[in-house]
């Protein structure tokens, strides 16, 4: 992933990805996010009409059927196969000595840069299911109407450190300014 933009002189600038991936159990933790909030509902609906159909309305079978396939199974099944790895390839991170850089998302695709000069607070929070993948997300508030930037999917050791070392950044920028 590219961004262009133009430089001091009007010459394009290209945007290196970020230099550090989430962890790779963060794949699961999507894929279980997937199977309770979009896949598992639509696979459910699928099963509970075909099963209504097949003992009300068994006539209904031959032509509901493959309408049910197609509405719900294969986009359920597509996007709890492709959604995690997809967006695996796609989240990333970096801390550098000015700011912190992000890329994140999976259909719509979002870069971030975030000047440590602007940062306001760094958390980390850990959901039930990021606690069992041992996974937490690093949230960096800026000064900005952008809102926070969120880097989920990292190995709870490394979001500890993470947001350590961007507090211990946003403390020498501040003084390195002052």
């Amino acid at each position: 992933m590219h961004t262009t933009g133009t430089g001091g002189g009007g010459s394009p600038v290209t945007l290196r990805p970020p230099r550090h991936r989430v962890d790779p159990r963060a794949r699961r933790w999507w894929a279980v996010q997937a199977l309770l909030t979009f896949s598992g509902p639509l696979l459910l609906t699928a099963a509970i009409l075909l099963t209504l159909s097949a003992l009300l309305f068994p006539g209904a079978l031959p032509w509901l059927a493959p309408l049910v396939a197609v509405v719900l199974v294969v986009p359920a099944l597509g996007y709890q196969l492709a959604m995690p790895a997809w967006r695996y390839r796609i989240h990333a991170w970096e801390v550098g000595e000015t700011a912190v850089y992000t890329a994140n998302g999976w259909f719509w695709q979002r870069s971030r840069i975030a000047p440590l000069s602007r940062v306001q607070t760094v958390d980390t929070t850990v959901g039930p299911l990021q606690r069992h993948y041992g996974l937490a997300t690093v949230v960096v508030t800026t000064a900005s109407t952008a809102g926070a930037v969120k880097i989920a999917g990292l190995a709870a050791d490394d979001a500890r450190r993470m947001a350590e070392h961007v507090g211990q950044a946003v403390r020498y920028v501040r003084e390195d300014a002052a």
